[in-house]
Protein backbone atom coordinates (compact mmCIF):
# COMPACT_ATOMS: atom_id res chain seq x y z
CA UNK A 1 0.00 0.00 0.00
CA UNK A 2 0.89 3.93 -0.93
CA UNK A 3 0.87 6.72 1.70
CA UNK A 4 -2.46 7.49 3.28
CA UNK A 5 -4.59 9.89 0.99
CA UNK A 6 -7.20 12.06 2.11
CA UNK A 7 -10.66 12.23 0.00
CA UNK A 8 -13.70 14.02 0.84
CA UNK A 9 -17.09 12.68 0.04
CA UNK A 10 -20.00 14.76 -0.19
CA UNK A 11 -22.89 12.46 0.22
CA UNK A 12 -25.81 14.07 -0.89
CA UNK A 13 -29.14 13.19 -1.22
CA UNK A 14 -29.63 14.27 -5.38
CA UNK A 15 -25.53 13.83 -5.94
CA UNK A 16 -22.34 12.92 -4.76
CA UNK A 17 -19.48 15.38 -4.64
CA UNK A 18 -15.40 14.72 -4.07
CA UNK A 19 -13.51 17.91 -4.58
CA UNK A 20 -13.24 17.81 -8.40
CA UNK A 21 -16.20 15.75 -9.55
CA UNK A 22 -20.17 15.82 -9.30
CA UNK A 23 -22.63 12.86 -10.37
CA UNK A 24 -26.23 11.59 -9.59
CA UNK A 25 -26.79 9.35 -7.10
CA UNK A 26 -28.28 6.82 -9.26
CA UNK A 27 -27.20 3.35 -8.86
CA UNK A 28 -28.88 0.36 -11.54
CA UNK A 29 -27.63 -2.94 -10.87
CA UNK A 30 -26.86 -5.10 -13.31
CA UNK A 31 -26.70 -9.34 -13.25
CA UNK A 32 -24.48 -9.65 -16.15
CA UNK A 33 -21.70 -7.13 -17.39
CA UNK A 34 -22.91 -3.95 -19.07
CA UNK A 35 -21.72 -3.21 -23.14
CA UNK A 36 -19.56 -0.58 -21.56
CA UNK A 37 -17.55 -0.02 -19.10
CA UNK A 38 -18.40 4.00 -18.60
CA UNK A 39 -19.37 4.62 -14.92
CA UNK A 40 -19.65 1.08 -14.11
CA UNK A 41 -18.59 -0.47 -10.82
CA UNK A 42 -18.03 -4.17 -10.74
CA UNK A 43 -18.49 -5.38 -6.67
CA UNK A 44 -18.81 -9.01 -4.71
CA UNK A 45 -20.15 -9.94 -8.53
CA UNK A 46 -22.57 -7.77 -9.59
CA UNK A 47 -22.57 -4.72 -12.04
CA UNK A 48 -23.28 -1.14 -11.02
CA UNK A 49 -24.15 1.62 -13.44
CA UNK A 50 -23.43 5.05 -10.88
CA UNK A 51 -25.30 8.12 -11.57
CA UNK A 52 -27.33 7.18 -14.03
CA UNK A 53 -30.56 8.72 -12.78
CA UNK A 54 -32.20 10.10 -9.54
CA UNK A 55 -32.86 7.62 -6.74
CA UNK A 56 -35.81 7.92 -4.38
CA UNK A 57 -35.18 10.34 -1.10
CA UNK A 58 -33.53 7.67 1.25
CA UNK A 59 -33.37 9.85 4.53
CA UNK A 60 -31.51 6.99 6.13
CA UNK A 61 -28.24 6.33 3.74
CA UNK A 62 -26.74 3.14 5.79
CA UNK A 63 -30.74 1.50 5.21
CA UNK A 64 -28.88 0.12 1.75
CA UNK A 65 -25.78 -0.63 0.16
CA UNK A 66 -26.20 2.12 -2.09
CA UNK A 67 -24.43 5.02 -0.84
CA UNK A 68 -21.62 2.61 0.20
CA UNK A 69 -21.15 1.58 -3.27
CA UNK A 70 -21.32 5.27 -4.83
CA UNK A 71 -18.48 6.29 -2.47
CA UNK A 72 -16.51 3.12 -3.67
CA UNK A 73 -17.37 4.76 -7.01
CA UNK A 74 -16.37 8.24 -5.99
CA UNK A 75 -13.04 7.32 -4.43
CA UNK A 76 -11.74 5.45 -7.74
CA UNK A 77 -12.81 8.88 -9.89
CA UNK A 78 -10.67 10.89 -7.51
CA UNK A 79 -7.82 8.35 -7.76
CA UNK A 80 -7.30 8.26 -11.16
CA UNK A 81 -7.67 11.99 -11.10
CA UNK A 82 -4.95 12.61 -8.71
CA UNK A 83 -2.98 9.96 -10.64
CA UNK A 84 -2.62 7.99 -7.58
CA UNK A 85 -2.17 4.41 -7.43
CA UNK A 86 -5.33 2.40 -7.43
CA UNK A 87 -3.75 0.13 -4.35
CA UNK A 88 -3.82 2.75 -1.85
CA UNK A 89 -4.80 3.63 1.60
CA UNK A 90 -7.71 6.61 1.94
CA UNK A 91 -9.01 8.61 5.19
CA UNK A 92 -12.02 9.49 3.83
CA UNK A 93 -13.89 12.82 5.24
CA UNK A 94 -17.16 12.98 5.09
CA UNK A 95 -20.09 14.85 6.27
CA UNK A 96 -23.44 14.75 7.60
CA UNK A 97 -26.15 17.69 8.34
CA UNK A 98 -25.82 19.64 11.94
CA UNK A 99 -29.28 18.21 12.87
CA UNK A 100 -28.66 14.64 12.98
CA UNK A 101 -24.87 15.03 13.33
CA UNK A 102 -24.84 13.40 16.89
CA UNK A 103 -27.61 10.84 16.59
CA UNK A 104 -26.21 9.71 13.24
CA UNK A 105 -22.25 10.09 13.30
CA UNK A 106 -21.49 6.47 14.78
CA UNK A 107 -24.33 4.54 12.42
CA UNK A 108 -22.90 6.32 9.59
CA UNK A 109 -19.16 6.29 10.27
CA UNK A 110 -19.31 2.44 10.57
CA UNK A 111 -21.28 2.09 7.64
CA UNK A 112 -18.44 3.77 5.57
CA UNK A 113 -15.70 1.86 7.46
CA UNK A 114 -16.42 -1.74 7.63
CA UNK A 115 -14.21 -3.71 9.10
CA UNK A 116 -11.02 -1.66 8.16
CA UNK A 117 -9.68 -4.31 5.20
CA UNK A 118 -9.07 -3.89 1.37
CA UNK A 119 -11.92 -3.42 -0.58
CA UNK A 120 -11.44 -5.03 -4.01
CA UNK A 121 -13.31 -3.83 -6.69
CA UNK A 122 -13.34 -2.79 -10.41
CA UNK A 123 -14.34 0.81 -11.99
CA UNK A 124 -14.62 1.34 -15.69
CA UNK A 125 -12.48 -1.57 -15.79
CA UNK A 126 -9.71 -0.59 -13.87
CA UNK A 127 -9.23 -2.77 -10.85
CA UNK A 128 -8.44 -0.57 -7.35
CA UNK A 129 -7.64 -1.99 -3.78
CA UNK A 130 -8.24 0.43 -1.23
CA UNK A 131 -8.35 -0.06 2.47
CA UNK A 132 -10.23 2.84 4.28
CA UNK A 133 -8.03 3.51 7.44
CA UNK A 134 -10.27 5.74 9.29
CA UNK A 135 -13.65 8.15 8.22
CA UNK A 136 -13.85 11.63 9.95
CA UNK A 137 -16.87 13.20 9.81
CA UNK A 138 -18.18 16.68 9.99
CA UNK A 139 -20.71 19.05 9.88
CA UNK A 140 -22.62 19.84 6.67
CA UNK A 141 -22.32 24.18 4.99
CA UNK A 142 -19.76 24.67 7.96
CA UNK A 143 -16.60 23.09 6.50
CA UNK A 144 -17.61 24.84 3.13
CA UNK A 145 -17.56 28.08 4.64
CA UNK A 146 -14.50 28.04 7.04
CA UNK A 147 -12.77 29.41 4.11
CA UNK A 148 -14.93 32.52 3.59
CA UNK A 149 -12.58 34.50 6.62
CA UNK A 150 -14.52 37.85 5.44
CA UNK A 151 -17.78 37.01 6.17
CA UNK A 152 -17.22 34.89 9.28
CA UNK A 153 -15.10 38.17 11.07
CA UNK A 154 -19.09 39.37 10.85
CA UNK A 155 -20.73 38.07 14.12
CA UNK A 156 -23.50 36.57 13.38
CA UNK A 157 -24.06 34.63 9.28
CA UNK A 158 -26.39 32.62 8.33
CA UNK A 159 -25.15 29.29 6.36
CA UNK A 160 -28.37 28.27 3.71
CA UNK A 161 -27.00 24.56 1.95
CA UNK A 162 -29.57 24.24 -0.86
CA UNK A 163 -29.19 20.52 -1.80
CA UNK A 164 -31.22 18.69 -3.58
CA UNK A 165 -34.10 17.48 -0.95
CA UNK A 166 -33.71 19.71 1.77
CA UNK A 167 -32.03 23.06 2.59
CA UNK A 168 -30.14 22.70 6.00
CA UNK A 169 -29.66 26.10 7.74
CA UNK A 170 -27.35 27.09 10.53
CA UNK A 171 -26.04 30.31 12.48
CA UNK A 172 -22.54 30.93 13.02
CA UNK A 173 -21.88 33.43 16.28
CA UNK A 174 -18.76 34.42 16.01
CA UNK A 175 -17.56 31.53 13.70
CA UNK A 176 -19.28 28.83 16.09
CA UNK A 177 -22.22 27.08 14.65
CA UNK A 178 -25.32 28.06 17.02
CA UNK A 179 -26.97 24.36 17.28
CA UNK A 180 -30.17 25.88 18.62
CA UNK A 181 -30.72 27.32 14.86
CA UNK A 182 -29.87 24.46 13.53
CA UNK A 183 -32.94 23.69 10.70
CA UNK A 184 -33.70 21.22 7.45
CA UNK A 185 -36.03 22.58 5.36
CA UNK A 186 -37.47 19.89 2.61
CA UNK A 187 -37.48 22.84 -0.01
CA UNK A 188 -34.46 21.46 -2.32
CA UNK A 189 -33.57 21.82 -5.49
CA UNK A 190 -35.89 18.63 -6.72
CA UNK A 191 -38.99 20.07 -6.00
CA UNK A 192 -37.71 23.46 -7.66
CA UNK A 193 -37.16 21.74 -10.34
CA UNK A 194 -40.24 19.76 -10.51
CA UNK A 195 -42.62 22.58 -9.94
CA UNK A 196 -41.07 24.37 -13.21
CA UNK A 197 -41.21 20.96 -15.17
CA UNK A 198 -45.04 20.82 -14.11
CA UNK A 199 -45.87 24.88 -14.68
CA UNK A 200 -44.35 24.11 -18.67
CA UNK A 201 -46.11 21.16 -19.08
CA UNK A 202 -49.79 22.57 -18.02
CA UNK A 203 -48.73 25.94 -19.81
CA UNK A 204 -46.99 25.29 -23.09
CA UNK A 205 -47.65 21.08 -23.12
CA UNK A 206 -44.11 20.12 -23.71
CA UNK A 207 -41.76 17.85 -20.90
CA UNK A 208 -38.83 19.41 -20.25
CA UNK A 209 -35.94 17.52 -18.51
CA UNK A 210 -34.45 18.48 -15.70
CA UNK A 211 -30.87 18.63 -17.37
CA UNK A 212 -32.83 21.46 -19.60
CA UNK A 213 -34.21 23.35 -16.71
CA UNK A 214 -30.75 23.62 -14.85
CA UNK A 215 -29.14 25.12 -17.92
CA UNK A 216 -31.42 27.14 -18.23
CA UNK A 217 -31.07 28.51 -14.51
CA UNK A 218 -27.43 28.86 -15.58
CA UNK A 219 -27.66 31.03 -18.60
CA UNK A 220 -26.91 28.12 -20.83
CA UNK A 221 -27.96 27.82 -24.30
CA UNK A 222 -30.94 25.59 -24.83
CA UNK A 223 -33.38 25.10 -28.29
CA UNK A 224 -36.82 26.38 -26.28
CA UNK A 225 -39.03 29.18 -27.23
CA UNK A 226 -38.40 31.97 -25.41
CA UNK A 227 -41.54 32.09 -23.24
CA UNK A 228 -40.64 28.90 -21.94
CA UNK A 229 -37.26 30.35 -20.88
CA UNK A 230 -39.15 33.31 -19.34
CA UNK A 231 -41.59 31.23 -17.08
CA UNK A 232 -38.68 28.98 -16.04
CA UNK A 233 -36.90 31.87 -14.60
CA UNK A 234 -40.11 33.23 -13.27
CA UNK A 235 -40.97 30.17 -11.52
CA UNK A 236 -37.51 29.68 -10.36
CA UNK A 237 -37.74 33.04 -9.02
CA UNK A 238 -41.12 32.05 -6.92
CA UNK A 239 -39.00 29.29 -5.48
CA UNK A 240 -36.35 31.44 -4.23
CA UNK A 241 -38.83 34.08 -2.58
CA UNK A 242 -40.45 31.20 -1.04
CA UNK A 243 -36.96 29.79 0.28
CA UNK A 244 -36.45 33.17 1.33
CA UNK A 245 -39.74 33.21 3.70
CA UNK A 246 -39.39 30.39 4.56
CA UNK A 247 -35.71 30.70 6.39
CA UNK A 248 -37.23 34.10 8.32
CA UNK A 249 -39.87 31.83 9.05
CA UNK A 250 -37.70 29.44 11.12
CA UNK A 251 -36.02 32.51 12.88
CA UNK A 252 -33.18 33.39 10.61
CA UNK A 253 -33.26 36.83 9.67
CA UNK A 254 -31.42 37.31 6.14
CA UNK A 255 -33.12 41.16 6.33
CA UNK A 256 -30.76 41.66 9.32
CA UNK A 257 -27.58 39.74 9.00
CA UNK A 258 -25.05 38.24 5.86
CA UNK A 259 -26.01 34.83 4.54
CA UNK A 260 -24.06 32.62 2.56
CA UNK A 261 -25.73 30.23 0.21
CA UNK A 262 -24.14 27.40 -0.70
CA UNK A 263 -24.75 23.62 -2.15
CA UNK A 264 -26.23 22.72 -6.15
CA UNK A 265 -29.29 25.05 -5.34
CA UNK A 266 -27.02 28.40 -4.79
CA UNK A 267 -25.65 27.66 -8.02
CA UNK A 268 -28.64 27.42 -9.91
CA UNK A 269 -29.92 29.88 -8.49
CA UNK A 270 -27.60 32.58 -8.01
CA UNK A 271 -28.99 35.02 -10.81
CA UNK A 272 -32.31 35.13 -8.75
CA UNK A 273 -31.01 35.40 -5.19
CA UNK A 274 -28.73 38.32 -6.12
CA UNK A 275 -31.89 40.61 -7.54
CA UNK A 276 -33.40 40.27 -4.20
CA UNK A 277 -33.13 43.64 -2.99
CA UNK A 278 -33.96 42.94 0.55
CA UNK A 279 -31.09 40.37 1.71
CA UNK A 280 -28.71 42.34 4.00
CA UNK A 281 -25.49 40.44 2.14
CA UNK A 282 -25.58 37.74 0.45
CA UNK A 283 -23.02 35.84 -0.46
CA UNK A 284 -23.11 32.56 -3.24
CA UNK A 285 -20.72 30.26 -3.18
CA UNK A 286 -21.50 28.52 -6.26
CA UNK A 287 -18.91 25.86 -5.98
CA UNK A 288 -21.12 22.33 -6.04
CA UNK A 289 -17.80 20.41 -4.49
CA UNK A 290 -16.99 23.04 -2.13
CA UNK A 291 -18.25 20.47 0.90
CA UNK A 292 -15.74 18.24 -0.33
CA UNK A 293 -13.00 20.33 0.04
CA UNK A 294 -14.34 21.74 2.84
CA UNK A 295 -13.43 18.24 4.62
CA UNK A 296 -10.14 17.76 3.10
CA UNK A 297 -8.70 20.91 4.32
CA UNK A 298 -10.54 19.73 8.01
CA UNK A 299 -8.44 16.89 8.05
CA UNK A 300 -5.00 18.37 6.73
CA UNK A 301 -5.56 20.88 9.61
CA UNK A 302 -6.07 18.15 12.10
CA UNK A 303 -3.68 15.72 11.04
CA UNK A 304 -0.87 17.87 9.13
CA UNK A 305 -1.40 15.85 6.10
CA UNK A 306 -1.99 17.24 2.50
CA UNK A 307 -5.32 15.51 -0.09
CA UNK A 308 -1.99 15.09 -2.43
CA UNK A 309 -4.21 17.49 -4.91
CA UNK A 310 -2.50 17.25 -8.29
Amino acid sequence: MSEMIIIGVDHGYAAMKTAHFTFPTGLVEYEHEPYTQRNVLEYNGRYYVVGSARQPLQRDKTRTEDYYLLTLAAIAKELDYRGMERTAEVLLAAGLPLTSFGRDKKKFRDYLLRDGKPVYFRYEGRDYAVRLTDVMLFPQGYAAVLTQTELLDEPSVIVADIGGWTVDLMRLDNRIPNAATCRSLELGMIRCLDEIGEKVRQMFGVSMTDAQIESILRGGAVSVDDRVRAVIHTQAGQYVQDLLSAIMESGLDVRAMPAIFLGGGAALLKRHITATESLCRPLILDDVCLNAKGYERLVERMTGSTAHEQ
